[in-house]
């Protein structure tokens, strides 16, 4: 199973590039679930005859100006939700949606925009502290039902200062604060691992950069790595692989692919540039590898 994640900011201008690079992905093997964040347009403006004329089924949850998510795929998605339930908000964050994994299971696909949060002594801080807070209870509440499970999309939210391309002059601002990661951490122990940190990877690598400063040209990462990837699976064989990712056309940021293959050999497998991931008890390390 292949499914990526990306933050268009703005789908009405990228879709475009979306399909272009839903295209591509057809000469691969096509995407089973692609999750969209920042669509920035209201449920009515949302291209849906431009995706299904592509071969595509969508869910979405539109907002205008701001937030807006959306899975993507050539299924029909089951059982959606959009938003935590129980937790009153204005804004378009979260949807989910199960899909078939094609090894007769499901998957349970959660799309999110998490938010920035503006800065530590701010109103917009504690309402994403209280929206963590909220996100994890409901996940938790998710796994019990669905043994294979994704959380993935822009989480506004560093894990560590390897995620930052300045440690020191980002320290305590905003995705780079101790109350930030604490909640990121409280998501991980429900059992989720980060897939990204299971094998070594290059230095100073990025999904998302500024568009000042030419902080692309000179690799001047987040101060947060937005696009994270947090998976789950009780299965006795699971495979997170890299694709090939296609050269995008706007620099900031770009779709995050990962594969989920039940049963593949080892020698097929790898991963890089993803998050987290909840292991089978029989999770080793092998090469390029999760079992």
């Amino acid at each position: 199973m292949k499914i990526a994640t990306w933050n268009v900011n703005s789908l009405s201008v990228r879709l475009p590039q979306v399909l272009d690079w839903l295209s591509a992905q057809k000469e691969s093997g096509g995407i089973d679930v692609l999750a969209l964040q920042e669509l920035k347009l209201t449920d009515d403006k949302f291209p849906i005859a431009a995706l299904q004329e592509a071969g595509y089924q969508a869910h979405w949850f539109g907002q205008k100006t701001y937030n807006g998510v959306a899975l993507i795929s050539p299924a029909t998605g089951t059982e959606v939700v959009k938003n935590i339930p129980g937790f009153e908000d204005d804004m378009s964050r979260v949807i989910a949606a199960t899909y078939p994994d094609g090894a007769g299971g499901t998957v349970r696909v959660i799309g999110a925009y998490f938010p920035n949060g503006q800065a530590p002594d701010s109103d917009k801080f504690v309402y994403k502290m209280r929206w963590l807070d909220a996100l994890r209870d409901w996940v938790a509440s998710e796994m019990a039902k669905h043994p294979n499970l994704v959380l993935m999309g822009d989480y506004n939210i560093t894990f560590d200062e390897l995620d930052m391309w300045d440690p020191v002059g980002l320290k305590d601002t905003i995705h780079c604060t101790v109350a930030e990661r604490e909640k990121l951490q409280a998501l991980t122990d429900l059992g989720l691992t980060d897939s990204f940190r299971l094998f070594e990877q290059p230095e100073k690598s990025y999904s998302w950069w500024d568009y000042r400063e030419f902080a692309f040209r000179r690799n001047r990462g987040p101060a947060h790595r937005p696009h994270f990837d947090f998976a789950g699976s009780q299965g006795p064989r699971q495979r997170l692989r890299d694709r090939p990712r296609p050269a995008q056309k706007r620099a900031p940021q770009r779709p995050r692919t990962r594969g989920v293959d039940p049963g593949l050999n080892q020698a097929d497998c790898g991963i890089k540039n993803s998050r987290l991931m909840r292991p089978p008890s029989t999770l080793t390390r092998s090469k390029n590898c999760v079992r």
